[in-house]
């Protein structure tokens, strides 16, 4: 998935807790599944941005030697900018783009 064109805000806002957890209908719940899909989107955020970053990795960097290279300060800002991974997270909740599965088999919520 894009998150660079997600809809999520840049910033917090405050949200109906009544509406958030109408899918799951437990608070714990909802907060756990939102919890590990932001940990599943901030690995994936920060595994792009190791892969992008490696083009400019030297193989004898020391501290005295370092220097700024724009395009990789233009990359970190990209990423820096965009929305927390909680908050994307919380929006394909909201969007139902999340696909819910309970602890039995049987459940499965969408």
């Amino acid at each position: 998935m894009d998150y660079k064109k997600t809809k999520a805000p840049k910033t917090t806002i405050t949200r109906d807790l009544n509406k958030l957890t109408e899918k799951v209908g437990n608070v714990y719940e909802t907060v756990a599944i939102i919890g590990k899909r932001a940990n599943q989107i901030s690995s994936a955020l920060k595994k792009e941005l190791d892969t992008k970053l490696q083009d400019f990795a030297m193989p004898q960097d020391t501290l005295d030697d370092t220097f700024e290279n724009r395009e990789q300060i233009e990359i970190s800002r990209s990423y820096e900018v965009m929305p927390k991974p909680t908050l994307i997270a919380t929006q394909e909740l909201i969007d139902d783009q999340l696909i819910i599965r309970g602890t039995n088999k049987d459940e499965q919520l969408k």
